[in-house]
């Protein structure tokens, strides 16, 4: 890696997370409906319907979640059994958030770790891990096309034989035109929220996200903007082959996003 991709690497991560400290993160809950719960039950319901666990944990199982936010994916997974689930985002405010609710519904398996999703699976010992989650369109977050390759590395590396890998994204392989390229995120009587997509090149595009709050003196407009992947469903899975995971199901799943489930045979 030469020191200008380094450079842009770092860049991309950066612009990353001050899109989300500055903008997105006091927000993230309403994005995702307003209500933790509701969010929980439903990626509950994904990993049942994916077969997991695949069979009841144990005192001492351990699961991840990568980009884990407020922590629905993290949730589901104590919920499902899961003794110890690292919940890693490198968000304070969203891992705080996480942590009340936590709290709140007696999660004690899950445990906030503030760190880059590349770097922590680094620090976890190989084939210790039951399963890995990285949902909500976090793959497409990393700054270069290769940092997934090399996070599904890791991945398969602190998986248990029989361990399970599950990510859900929004494919990106078509190029939006005109009008199509602005998408409504959600809208009630105080927020909207839009996103506009730019096409950088046939690996990145930019993504503004157009967020309109309305308080007693009237509408009020933020503005940010960050690079993300366009994955695509084929190359994912030629580099889950890669790295020794065997994919079991890789097909659309609710709200267009792609739904992901691999193996450590």
């Amino acid at each position: 890696m030469t020191a200008a991709t380094g450079a842009g690497r770092a860049k991309g991560a950066a612009q990353y997370e001050a899109h989300y400290a500055s903008l997105l993160a006091p927000h993230y809950t309403w994005m995702l409906g307003g209500d933790l719960e509701a969010a929980v039950s439903a990626q509950l319901d994904l990993l049942r319907g994916l077969g997991l666990p695949r069979e009841q944990p144990g005192a001492g199982s351990f699961a991840i979640d990568l980009g884990a936010g407020p922590g629905p994916g993290a949730l589901a997974l104590a919920r499902l059994g899961f003794t110890d689930v690292a919940a890693v985002d490198t968000s304070e405010e969203l891992l705080d958030e996480l942590v009340r609710h936590a709290a709140e519904t007696g999660a004690a398996a899950v445990r906030p770790v503030r760190d880059d999703i590349r770097s922590y699976p680094r620090t976890v010992a190989s084939g210790s891990v039951e399963v890995v989650l990285c949902l909500g369109d976090t793959l497409p977050h990393l700054p270069h096309r290769s940092d997934v390759l090399a996070l599904l590395v890791e991945i398969s590396g602190v998986l248990a034989q029989g361990g399970s890998f599950v990510a859900t994204y929004r494919e990106q392989e078509k190029v939006a035109r005109g009008t199509d390229r602005f998408l409504p995120v959600r809208s009630t009587e105080d927020r909207i929220l839009t996103c506009f997509l730019e096409y950088v090149d046939e690996d990145t595009l930019l993504v503004h996200d157009l967020l309109h709050t309305r308080d007693g003196a009237g509408w009020h407009l933020e503005t940010s903007a960050y690079p993300k992947l366009r994955l695509t469903a084929g190359r994912l899975e030629e580099q889950c082959a890669e790295v020794g995971l065997r994919v079991r199901h890789h097909e659309t799943g609710p709200r267009g996003m792609r739904v992901l489930h691999a193996v450590k045979p």
